[in-house]
């Protein structure tokens, strides 16, 4: 599904619905941060999605970032929120969101990368290179308070 961002933006469309939603920061031994490069809007973010009924925000974390990247962690604390209403995204089926995400810190326990119908490319990133990449805003932040 596609989806446009809009930010600050006066003439962007009316919130419509909230859904909490988690971004996971997972770095590896070298202190490369995972990153995907999303299908829906062509930016790199953290990896992450909605919460889902029936789960613990917990898991939320743990089912996104095997959903998206094909590995296994496990979460280690909340290091942030990010919750803009000046933020919204607009889906093609009508929905317009606001933005609401819980940034975690996650250990990564293995498997193997790969990507999926939300992630084209699946990438672990020094910190350095992060200025350069086109982010998705709530990833900017929580990927700064790692």
């Amino acid at each position: 599904m596609a989806r446009i961002d809009y930010i600050d933006d006066p003439n962007a469309p009316k919130a419509n619905s909230v859904v909490p939603s988690v971004v996971a920061i997972v770095a590896d031994d070298l202190g490369r941060v995972l990153l995907i490069h999303k299908t829906d809007n062509n930016l790199w973010a953290l990896p992450g999605g909605g919460h889902e009924i029936g789960e613990s925000i917990a898991d939320t974390v743990v089912r996104e970032v095997k959903e998206e990247t094909g590995y296994d962690v496990a979460v280690e604390r909340v290091t942030g929120l990010y919750t803009n209403p000046a933020h919204v995204m607009a889906y093609d089926d009508g929905e317009v969101r606001q933005q609401f995400s819980i940034a975690f810190r996650a250990r990564l326990l293995g498997g193997t990368p790969r990507t999926s119908s939300e992630s084209k490319a699946v990438e672990w990133m020094e910190p350095a290179r992060l200025p350069s990449l086109e982010l998705h805003p709530p990833c900017a932040s929580a990927s700064s308070t790692r």
